[in-house]
């Protein structure tokens, strides 16, 4: 079995290579257009990923910490394919009845398009992560990370247009599907089991052909609903201020709030990377019923987490504006207190991320979705009360009532599931 310490530099370098080329998508789009155009593609992330995230079920997670092998790759990435296309229609709904301008509805739809792709990939991630090999996971993603810089980049440029920067972005995402991610799950299917089938080959192909049973989705998705809303509920928490901000300011604040939020990307690429790595070997340990090895790496986490936190609001307030005008411009240099208050709100949102990583290994699901519902009512009512009056500013102290909120709640949650696998 490879360490965890392989499998976490592995997976802070894949997720540091790609979440520094998607906030790279966004240097671009503020070098190359207005904070208009950033508005408008942060409006599509903001519509697009809690459909997504919802739809996706975090199969991934549930993959990842089946640590008895309930169920086989197929019926995984039969469940994925249903939701990824009721994803591609719940999107298209929303842009139809809110009546977007034409090119914010293409914005729209195009990233719903690459979103859908992306998660078929995360499907065969899943898949490895599973079996803790997260090498591969982390090559995908480095190659996938520049290449979408690139195609994103060189649409804009030739173009002028961000649609044609998204499409060039969503065929590298096929591409790679495709080309690299597929062959992947190939080969670790073949190397965890096929070497007790006779035909190899039809083995394979079996083993990847998605298995249609309605009895088995139909539990698998009871099993992965509960995770399902818990997404979408995360997905709503730093984008339901987004919501407020073009509501009531319009889209040029919304790109510079988007564009500075995107910076929090930095620490969470490390809590990522960790709680991915950490993720099937926490489920084991709670599994096995070894709560001291639980607790062990999990205050481990914690403790990264809190030096994450207090690191991002030291280097805001002693070089935020610098940071601001390097990568984005005077105008965003402006806000820089509006960037500390969310780096106050990210380093709380890194602790309570690595208890929610563990929540999910002790499976506990269904506790999470009134746990993300209260934040996200505790999100919007912060929004409604201080982004009408406060602005930019009030966004960010909305984030930051949410995520205490949140870490309260995990607190509660982890506890509870240390206590009860002591108990059984």
């Amino acid at each position: 079995m490879t360490t965890l310490r392989h499998n976490f530099s592995w997976t802070l370098t894949g997720n540091a290579v790609y979440a520094a080329s998607q906030w790279g998508m966004l240097v671009v789009l503020a070098k190359l257009s207005s904070p208009e155009k950033v508005g408008e593609f942060a409006l599509g992330l903001a519509i697009t990923a809690p459909v997504i995230m919802f739809t996706n079920l975090s199969l991934r997670s549930v993959q990842a910490t089946d640590a008895k092998h309930q169920h086989q790759f197929g019926d995984y990435l039969a469940l994925r394919l249903i939701t990824s296309a009721l994803a591609l229609l719940i999107i298209t709904g929303i842009v139809f009845l809110a009546g977007y301008r034409e090119e914010t509805a293409l914005v729209i739809l195009t990233i719903g398009v690459a979103k859908a792709i992306e998660s078929i990939s995360d499907v065969f991630y899943g898949l490895l992560q599973q079996q803790e090999c997260m090498e591969r996971i982390a090559k995908s993603m480095m190659i996938k990370g520049p290449l979408s810089l690139i195609a994103l980049g060189l649409g804009i440029l030739l173009t002028g247009s961000i649609v044609w920067g998204i499409l060039g972005l969503t065929l590298v995402w096929a591409l790679i599907l495709l080309g690299y991610d597929i062959r992947n799950g190939a080969w670790i299917l073949l190397s965890t089991r096929a070497s007790l089938k006779p035909s190899r080959k039809a083995w394979l192909a079996s083993e990847l052909r998605p298995r249609w049973s309605v009895e088995t989705l139909a539990g698998l998705t009871r099993l992965a609903l509960p995770l399902g809303f818990v997404m979408l509920l995360l997905s709503l928490n730093p984008n339901l201020p987004r919501y407020f901000v073009e509501g009531y300011l319009g889209e040029r604040e919304l790109g510079i709030f988007a564009a500075m939020a995107y910076v929090m990307i930095a620490g969470n690429t490390v809590v990522n990377a960790l709680g991915q790595s950490a993720s099937p070997r926490l489920a084991r340990y709670y599994e096995k019923g070894t709560n001291e090895a639980f607790k062990a790496l999990l205050l481990k986490l914690v403790g990264i987490g809190i030096l994450l936190g207090v690191g991002g609001v030291i280097v805001a307030l002693v070089a935020g504006s610098e940071i601001l005008t390097l990568l984005y411009g005077a105008p965003y240099a402006t806000y820089v207190g509006v960037f500390v208050w969310l780096m106050v709100a990210a380093g709380i949102q890194y602790v309570a991320s690595f208890l929610g990583y563990a929540i999910t290994a002790a499976r506990y699901f269904k506790v999470q979705v009134p746990l993300y519902a209260g934040v996200a009512v505790v999100t919007a009512t912060a929004s409604v009360i201080f982004i009408p009056y406060s602005g930019l500013s009030g966004a960010a102290w909305a984030m930051v009532v949410s995520a205490v909120f949140m870490l309260v709640g995990a607190i509660m949650v982890t506890t509870h599931a240390v206590r009860s696998n002591v108990e059984r």
